[in-house]
């Protein structure tokens, strides 16, 4: 049986710079995984005959709710009552895509009746801009590589991985990184300073879907450093990433906390004033900065402190909004 950690992220800065003609948003952002993890287990198993469903096998431990890795389970939401819904574990999961994409290339070919069982111990908010469903795709990448020992290197698997989703690379690679293109040209940064992070995910759910499309019909490029709101027409500035990118390598905490930015944070917090709140809460009891990660809604505060870190989540149970709760570092 192998084990494997699949890490949340969140975005330290994000930037739109294009759109492709196949619809594929261009983006320029900083990326950063935290010590929030699902956990997959993989094991070897034998199936003779039948198609591929009875050959892969993929299992789903939802944990989200049971107090795991420092989350607060004090909103007193049940599963049944969760936005969340229900994370589907057949053919359409990519957990289970991975699987068969490995298998079918790689160990099929060699053993038809070579199956795999995949557990998945649920840890990290859906739905929450943290990349938990291209994390557990990376992890499946690794698993499947180490359990049949295929021997393939991360570069390939990389490769392989951007065709079912754009984070999922960088979620192969983690630690701290420049993400650009779609998601697929990976530049790695130096290490950012050990702080600590607070997480809170409030009880509403953003699609990627609904943010993108958001800044769509939204926001309009007006300059390289502007943006203009189509229906007001304020301006806005854009996420300056090269500077933050520039702070990572200069090791300075409050250049990096200076320079988080978000341009989605535009569109989802106009919709959601949730995250306005959780952002000002943090604020206020101690956070170098705070924003939204990816297409949200959750919010992140970089402390630089526990003490700090405990604070501000005591201040956030308040409100009565959070439905997971964090308090976590980076990881590389």
């Amino acid at each position: 049986m192998i084990e494997k950690k699949a890490y949340a992220k969140v975005n330290l800065s994000l930037d739109i710079t294009g759109r492709r003609e196949d619809g594929y948003h261009l983006v320029k952002m900083v990326m950063q995984s935290l010590d929030i993890a699902d956990v997959l287990t993989f094991e070897k198993k034998k199936v003779s005959g039948g198609g591929n469903v009875s050959k892969i096998e993929t299992l789903l431990k939802d944990t989200r709710y049971e107090g795991g890795a420092d989350a607060s389970a004090d909103n007193n939401q049940s599963k049944s009552e969760s936005s969340l819904g229900v994370l589907p574990m057949g053919e359409d999961n990519l957990v289970y895509r991975v699987a068969e994409l490995m298998l079918k290339k790689y160990v099929w070919p060699k053993d038809p009746n070579a199956g795999v069982k995949i557990t998945l111990e649920k840890n990290i908010p859906i739905a929450a801009g943290m990349a938990g469903g291209s994390s557990d795709a990376a992890a499946t990448f690794k698993g499947i590589n180490e359990l049949f020992e295929l021997g393939i290197h991360d570069t390939e698997l990389m490769q392989m991985a951007v065709a079912l989703g754009a984070d999922i690379p960088y979620c192969i690679m983690g630690g701290t990184a420049l993400s650009e293109g779609i998601g697929e040209k990976l530049t790695r940064l130096p290490d950012i300073p050990k702080v600590q992070f607070l997480v809170a995910k409030p009880n509403i759910s953003v699609s990627t879907a609904e943010a993108y499309g958001g800044y769509d019909n939204m926001l309009e490029s007006v300059s390289t450093d502007g943006l203009r709101d189509k229906t007001t027409g304020n301006m806005f500035r854009r996420p300056d990433v090269d500077e933050q990118v520039d702070a990572i390598y200069a090791g300075s905490i409050n250049r990096i906390a200076a320079g988080m930015s978000n341009v989605l944070e535009l569109v989802t917090a106009s919709n959601h004033p949730e995250i306005n709140i959780l952002e000002n809460i943090m604020k206020d009891a101690g956070a170098l900065n705070a924003i939204m990660s990816g297409s949200g809604p959750t919010v992140f505060g970089i402390f630089e402190n526990a003490e700090k870190a405990k604070f501000a989540k005591s201040k956030l149970l308040e409100t009565g909004i959070i439905e997971q709760l964090f308090i976590t570092g980076p990881v590389f």
